[in-house]
């Protein structure tokens, strides 16, 4: 059962809050359910009506012996089963119908929760988990609908069965009705295992489903190093794990209906021993005693399966609960108010900022910085310096313990994130684009773009001659992630939906990391029309975009060691310039390998761009 434990946002709820909650799924549907009620109430009594007849026709030919009796009861028996499987179809159809709306419901709940969920959710949690709770989970769900709907059917039966067996003889009745609790009881003993087991089955699957969609997004590097044979392996003890845990399920499952019929078995031996004696003793006729018999024999399965209900609908709860702790889960990133963002100017300030990943992990301590409106800064610092933390509190991804950060003045907590995040602008070091053409990817902010305006802002990157390279232009498809193109036309089709969006501030993570020259200068010019006029906020790795930001930010380990111009801060010697030496001066033109790294030549002082 190891990795099997509960999620940190998981929640326990009792049976009565979940099946509260359950009830708000079914309300909108509750005409259909009434009516499937209906339906359920005639095939019941259709149900308890056959052995009725059964007796009546033996009864009857006892007293009279004709073939027109046999004929009328073997017409009463066709037109009840006739009618009871009518009866069981329609409600059968509505109660998929009812399935069918209820789980949609719960699933959108869940799809919504999922959006509204911060980034550092999906940093803590793995994607394939989440997914699993929002497809298994929730169709795992209809179990709950379905026996409840069922349950009702059930119930009439046992009632109407329960009112005959009276009617026939008390004595006997009354016997049947004190096994009926040893039945209920064994039954209700299954349900914390009946639950345990359940949840521990689907947590296993989740991390199947895990696994295997890591596997799935990480196939290429696999094949690259020939490692499929090593995932094949890491994915064998997880399998496994589900295997024996889902196994477990089916034992304890499979378990329960025959230990119920068993002991209903054992009440029907003592019924035909009791009753027999009755018909010596001639307390009962024969007639009686049959029908006595037939009616029991349908008295124990309904209420074996009212019985078992709570064990099997443990199966549903356990599904609902993972569900709803995913929507219920607590937000971290918290904004005191709800007020629409107008159109920024872009002013940004880090006042006395303090922001930790964990206890353990600080990364701001009392951060201070200044950025005016249309200001492009870039921020240079070893991994671990704090220059993605920036970008990610900017927007709103994850939540800072104390201090402040100021957007043109007002606090980014008052902000709605919505109207805040449609004028802030990502640009991401490995942009993803989503299935669909070029021109889908290029107007994915702003869905009412025309074919024109796609254009003519695709032109407006890198001059538009990457348009003319691809297959089918803007209607080239891009494939799963945007596979289907390469590194660098994915930058560029990430600038130009940017350019479309139109945003106040820009976040780079260094679009020209891992392109050649060629398209490197081709997103240099695209960056050029991206930024002009706008406030942008840098993660450089290469000295083009270093050379074109108006200020440079040097962190170390959260703390500002240094800050101006390239020119300033080679001149000054100090962070930067061994930085620059270290990371940034072999991509200059004017870099010779056999000069070693201490001089700081004054051609490379010059603004120009390789």
């Amino acid at each position: 059962m190891d990795g099997l434990d509960a999620e940190g946002y998981d929640r326990q709820y009792d049976d009565r809050t979940l099946l509260r909650r359950v009830a708000t799924y079914f309300w909108p549907d509750r005409k259909v359910m009434l009516g499937v009620a209906g339906l359920a109430g005639v095939a019941s009594l259709l149900d308890v009506a056959l052995p009725v007849l059964i007796a009546q026709g033996v009864g009857r030919l006892e007293d009279d012996r004709e073939l027109s009796t046999v004929g009328w009861l073997t017409l009463g028996i066709l037109l009840a089963g006739v009618l009871a499987w009518t009866a069981n179809l329609v409600r059968q159809w509505f109660t998929a119908r009812v399935v069918g709306d209820v789980v949609l419901r719960l699933r959108l709940d869940a799809f919504r929760a999922v959006l509204k969920r911060d980034m550092s959710f999906y940093d803590e949690y793995p994607s394939g988990k989440i997914v699993s709770r929002v497809t298994s989970d929730t169709e795992d769900f209809s179990q709950v609908v379905t026996l409840t709907l069922d349950l009702f059917a059930q119930i009439l039966v046992v009632v109407g069965l329960g009112i005959v067996l009276v009617v026939i003889n008390v004595k006997l009745a009354l016997l049947a009705f004190l096994i009926a609790p040893l039945v209920t009881g064994v039954a209700l003993g299954f349900r914390s295992v009946a639950r345990r087991s359940m949840q521990r089955s689907q947590r296993s699957n989740a991390l199947v489903n895990s696994s295997v969609q890591e596997a799935m997004a990480g196939i290429s590097i696999a094949k690259s190093f020939r490692r499929e044979h090593a995932i094949y392996q890491e994915f064998l003890p997880v399998n496994q794990q589900a295997y024996k845990v889902n196994l477990r399920l089916g034992y304890i499952f499979s378990a329960i209906f025959p230990i119920l019929l068993t002991i209903a078995g054992v009440g029907t031996t003592i019924m035909v021993w009791s009753g027999g004696l009755g018909v010596l003793d001639g307390e009962i006729s024969a007639g009686e005693w049959f029908l006595f018999i037939q009616a029991v024999a349908a008295f124990w399965f309904p209420l074996t399966s009212v019985a078992s209900f709570w064990s099997l609908f443990q199966q549903g709860l356990a599904a609902s609960e993972r569900v709803f702790a995913l929507v219920d889960a607590e937000p971290r990133v918290a904004q005191t108010a709800d007020h629409p963002a107008p159109r920024l100017v872009g002013r940004i300030e880090f006042r006395d900022l303090v922001f930790r990943y964990s206890d353990q992990e600080t990364v701001f301590d009392g951060f201070d910085l200044t950025i005016p409106a249309g200001e492009t800064v870039a921020f240079v610092g070893h991994t671990g310096a704090g220059k993605s933390s920036i970008t990610k509190l900017i927007a709103r991804f994850y939540e800072f313990q104390a201090g402040e950060i100021r957007i043109d003045g007002k606090d980014i907590r008052e902000f709605n994130l919505l109207t805040y995040r449609h004028q802030l602008g990502v640009v991401p070091q490995i942009p993803f684009l989503f299935t669909g053409t070029v021109a889908d990817n290029i107007r994915y902010p702003r869905p009412d773009a025309s074919d024109a305006e796609v254009e003519a802002i695709a032109r407006r990157v890198g001059q538009g001659d990457w348009v003319d390279g691809l297959p089918n232009g803007l209607t080239t498809d891009v494939g799963e992630g945007g596979r289907g193109l390469s590194l660098g036309q994915r930058q560029l089709i990430a600038l130009a939906r940017i350019m479309l969006q139109d945003p106040a501030i820009v976040i780079l993570d260094e679009a020209t990391a891992s392109v050649d020259p060629l398209t490197e200068a081709q997103i240099q010019e695209g960056l050029d029309a991206v930024l002009k006029d706008r406030t942008a906020i840098v993660i450089a790795h290469r000295l083009s975009t270093i050379r074109h930001a108006d200020r440079i930010v040097v962190l170390e380990q959260g703390r500002i060691v240094e800050e101006g111009s390239h020119e300033r801060l080679l001149e000054r010697g100090g962070h930067y310039a061994n930085l620059f030496n270290t990371y940034f001066r072999h991509q200059s033109p004017d870099y010779r390998p056999g000069e070693g790294y201490a001089r700081v030549d004054t051609a490379l002082l010059a603004p120009s761009v390789a």
